[in-house]
């Protein structure tokens, strides 16, 4: 892998990415331009616990990520967007892209309705969940602070999550919504390592019943062919190597038929799992 890939891919604006800009640039222009309309928008769009909570504007968990306090706010969580997400999109696709950016921002801002209750606004829970995704996927790349100082994405988000964390658990001096920046890189993190979890968890409950793998007699299987015990050999060592991908970059960043396989060996696992009991 170079880790002197350049950031923000080729340059070129890729579609969620180019959207994500042209609907958070309106809605600043919008607000700048008018500042009267830039109070109602902030009213019903800003995300606050009265809102969601005693006004039930649930679209405010959305909303909120499209509006910002001021040109270095959105110009930051613009260019950082763009840095980061553009190279994840063309990786995962446009669809999944934009699920996990909203996902992350939805997430981020239950936290920070929970953890702290103060108004915000600002992409910056999305805009944190694709950094801890890119540091995911790409650990070992540089990235130059002040544009001067190489580090590893792995580190600097490392430092971030530290620091968001123990903002969050500590009193807030500031304006900045470090409850949703936390939560946007658990939520993201959680749901990239989710398949990875959740076989982990499970084999502390299921091993004793699964039986063991038969170890390299399994790697010359297809699962098309042989008995039973042979398919489910196949099937456990295909798993667990899918499991250790997922470990290191993503759930996201699978093949269509990686995660068709995971899905596929899983249910037959579990339901062969429930024949050895009865």
């Amino acid at each position: 892998m170079n880790q002197y890939h350049k950031l923000g891919g080729s340059g070129a604006l890729s579609p969620a990415i180019k959207n994500l800009l042209l609907a958070n640039g309106v809605m600043f222009f919008l607000s700048i331009v008018n500042p009267t309309l830039g109070n109602i928008l902030n009213y019903q769009f800003a995300l606050s616990a009265q809102g969601v909570f005693g006004e039930f504007k649930i679209w405010q968990l959305v909303s909120y990520m499209f509006l910002h306090g001021g040109f270095w706010h959105i110009f930051f969580n613009m260019f950082i967007l763009w840095m980061f997400g553009t190279e994840l999109e063309y990786k995962w696709g446009t669809n999944e892209f934009l699920k996990y950016y909203f996902l992350t921002g939805i997430g981020g801002g239950i936290f920070n309705l929970f953890l702290s209750g103060e108004p915000t606004i600002g992409a910056s829970a999305a805009v944190y969940g694709i950094m801890i995704a890119y540091a995911i996927s790409y650990p070992d790349r540089l990235v130059y602070i002040y544009f001067l100082f190489p580090v590893k994405v792995k580190y600097m988000m490392g430092f971030l999550a530290l620091f968001s964390f123990f903002s969050t658990i500590g009193p807030n001096t500031s304006n900045i919504a470090h409850a949703a920046h936390f939560g946007g890189m658990v939520i993201g993190f959680i749901y990239l390592k989710w398949w990875y979890l959740f076989y982990k968890v499970k084999g502390l409950f299921g091993a004793n019943m699964s039986g063991s793998s038969s170890g390299d007699s399994a790697s010359k299987m297809s699962y098309t062919r042989g008995g039973t015990g042979d398919k489910r050999d196949y099937y456990r060592k295909r798993i667990d190597e899918l499991l250790d991908k997922i470990n290191k970059v993503g759930y996201l960043n699978l093949t269509d038929e990686e995660k068709k396989l995971l899905d596929e060996g899983s249910r037959y696992l579990r339901e062969h799992d429930k024949e050895n009991l009865n």
